[in-house]
């Protein structure tokens, strides 16, 4: 009685009235959304277990209750209660819309909202829009929508009922005040805004997961899902920004920013050539016939991931063309992407070194720490071509292809539309390509080139059936079935790219990389898409260098490899070597060494880690879940965490390196940019 008596003191019924007439349906709003996230995450976890999962949104919603009683006890009339009932509304509806938002990204995406992404998407929304909208329910959106109705008119309407309900009663009966508690008055409010601020300052730390902490990494959580979404949101960007970084192991830093004065040497025409990665990261010294001058094409497969196609699963006939070409050409068995993010891999396979693991310095000029393939050759009297099928607000490739040095730039916009179908919400079938790739060839064939196409078929939302090439049945699933049609079609667009090569006499003299950008996650490890899927649905990419009259009877590369891997090897099948410069891939005209350690970064930041050595994988969650450790030869879906066998100082060594590796590639590109401006 005390309680209420102080309450009862603080403000009066009207005021009680408007309050709670907002934030008690806010409060079941937001528990009711966690509650069903919690219910929809693998394992058992019980009512404690369930428990431990939302008492960070408990703690968020009574502080935010507190601090809006306190608010408007201290500001009972006038301009400042105007003011802050105009902040009543506004930040619980902005709470709303985070809430809401990201709750809605955890049920397409299977990961937490963060402020990286947040950050991430303000710059380009009108591209990231679609994404948002592909996919949600009508229900979720007419939920949202009156959520929002009723956080602007609500608690007036509340207030008004109440007040007339509560009028109601026998003539002469009056409302009697509690008796006022002992505390000073004019404390009250002070000692409700710090009750609110301690306990939304408890809110970060008080989550857990005490079920998935005792199954380990396969029914564990991300301790960010834990945390309120508001407050995660708030968490992840002052941890973002307070960071300290590791410093930068001088050797990763020069691999990734040594290649700025690159130059080519052509080898001598004796037949003996020296590894064009001799330079770049070791090597011996072979015999291969000096080819004559060839054209390089680059076929960027969108969103493809290795075991969606044929050369890789022998089972799914979704790219018979690609396994048939593979017959004559050198296929990596086990290649994989450093970050699984379509401009990420495009600066991988052009410049030949680790993408920036953090957004922006692909978009910016002179934000690449190296010389990339366009710029090499271009020196080399080659003409260079960019083609895309998509947008090019899609990544802001316009920008991206400038970067790289791509002279000529198609996106979509400046391509015949007319008979073209619409595969997502951002681009075009890649046979749109094919008419202004043909009268570009026309006008600069008798020239060396280097063209890159684009794709973007197989990019979500996967609209793809029905098409042109008719639809087949992969899958049950119908977003799997849909998506392996997608591929289908990127099939069909690598056949009649070729036959285009043939038919202009061009295809006798130019070298094919044919190569995935990222794989896609559809809820194996509860990851959806790509982005922060960092399993090998999301890594684990095809590869293949197709070069007439070199592999006529099918070569395999059965090392690891990665997309650094391109630039030396093209380079060596035209004949030259790489001076002045370091570059970190290899040739795959020969195997790369057997100890090779490959290291993988999701793409928001401070989400996830991984490195890859002798068919071992660990990964890192930064704190957010259990560490995880796969055997891939044994387990090559990942099911069985091995990391609580091993002694928590080889963990930590794995992690040193990783963090190690991160900050070396981060610091060459934060130094490239600054050096710029």
């Amino acid at each position: 009685m005390r309680v209420l008596s102080f309450f009862g003191a603080l403000l009066g019924r009207r005021d009680y009235y408007y309050l709670l007439g907002l934030l008690v349906p806010f409060v079941v709003y937001d528990l009711a959304l966690k509650a069903y996230a919690v219910s929809s995450l693998p394992g058992e976890r019980g009512f404690f277990g369930t428990l431990g999962l939302m008492c960070s949104d408990v703690f968020f919603d009574l502080g935010y209750v507190l601090l809006w009683v306190g608010l408007f006890a201290v500001a009972r009339k006038g301009l400042a209660r105007r003011v802050v009932v105009v902040l009543f509304h506004a930040a619980t509806v902005l709470l709303l819309l985070v809430t809401t938002c990201a709750h809605q990204y955890f049920r397409q995406n299977g990961t937490t909202l963060d402020y990286a992404i947040i950050a991430e998407w303000i710059p380009k929304i009108e591209e990231i829009l679609p994404i948002l909208m592909q996919g949600v329910p009508p229900t979720a959106w007419a939920v949202l929508f009156a959520a929002l109705l009723y956080a602007v008119f609500g608690p007036l309407l509340v207030t008004r009922v109440a007040e007339r309900f509560s009028s109601r009663g026998r003539p002469g009966r009056r409302y009697r005040r509690a008796t006022p508690f002992r505390i000073p008055l004019s404390l009250g409010p002070i000692m409700l805004l710090v009750l609110a601020l301690l306990f939304v300052s408890l809110s970060p730390v008080v989550g857990s997961d005490p079920a998935g902490a005792e199954a380990g990494a396969e029914a564990g959580v991300n301790t960010s899902f834990a945390r309120a979404p508001f407050v995660n949101m708030v968490w992840t960007g002052v941890e973002g920004a307070t960071a300290e970084e590791v410093d930068p192991n001088a050797e990763v830093a020069e691999a990734v920013g040594g290649g700025a004065n690159a130059s080519l040497v052509e080898e001598p025409e004796s037949g003996e050539t020296e590894n064009a990665a001799e330079d770049v990261a070791g090597g011996g010294v072979a015999e291969v016939p000096r080819p004559k001058t060839r054209n390089v094409v680059l076929v960027h497969l969108e969103s493809t991931r290795a075991r969606s196609t044929t050369p890789y699963n022998s089972q799914l006939a979704t790219t018979p063309y690609l396994d048939e070409l593979s017959e004559s050409s050198l296929l990596a068995e086990r290649a994989y992407v450093v970050v699984p993010r379509s401009s990420k891999a495009t600066v991988t396979v052009n410049c030949g070194v680790d993408p920036p693991l953090f957004l922006g310095p692909e978009f910016a000029p002179g934000g690449i720490p190296s010389r990339c393939l366009p710029d090499l050759l271009k020196g080399a009297g080659y003409n260079t071509v960019f083609f895309q099928s998509s947008s090019e607000t899609m990544d802001q490739y316009g920008a991206i292809a400038a970067n790289l040095g791509y002279d000529d730039y198609y996106p979509s916009e400046v391509m015949d539309k007319t008979g073209f179908m619409m595969t997502n919400y951002v681009g075009y079938e890649e046979d749109i390509m094919l008419a202004p790739s043909e009268a570009w060839l026309k006008e600069n064939g008798d020239e060396p080139f280097l063209a890159q196409y684009l794709t973007g078929t197989a990019h979500d939302d996967y609209q793809c059936i029905p098409n042109r090439y008719g639809v087949k049945s992969y899958a049950e699933d119908p977003l799997i079935n849909s998506y392996l049609n997608c591929v289908n079609m990127l099939d069909h667009f690598l056949r009649n790219l070729i036959e285009q090569y043939k038919q202009l006499g061009l295809y006798e003299e130019t070298v094919f990389v044919i190569y995935g950008d990222h794989g896609e996650g559809f809820g194996e490890h509860g990851r959806y898409l790509h982005g922060d899927t960092i399993y090998e649905e999301g890594l684990r990419i095809p590869l293949l260098i197709h070069a007439p009259g070199w592999f006529d009877g099918g070569e395999r590369v059965e090392g690891l490899t990665n997309q650094t891997d391109v630039v030396p090897t093209v380079l060596e099948l035209l004949g030259y070597r790489v001076a002045d410069g370091r570059y970190p891939g290899y040739s795959l005209l020969r195997e790369p060494p057997e100890d090779r350690t490959l290291n993988f970064s999701c793409i928001t930041e401070r989400k996830c880690l991984a490195s890859m050595k002798n068919g071992e994988k660990y990964i890192h969650h930064y704190g957010n879940q259990p560490d995880e450790v796969f055997d891939l030869e044994e387990d090559p879906l990942e099911q069985r965490n091995l990391a609580g066998g091993r002694s928590e100082e080889e963990l930590r060594r794995k992690r040193e390196d990783l963090l190690a590796w991160h900050a070396g590639v981060n610091a060459g590109y934060r130094r490239e940019l600054q050096t710029y401006e």
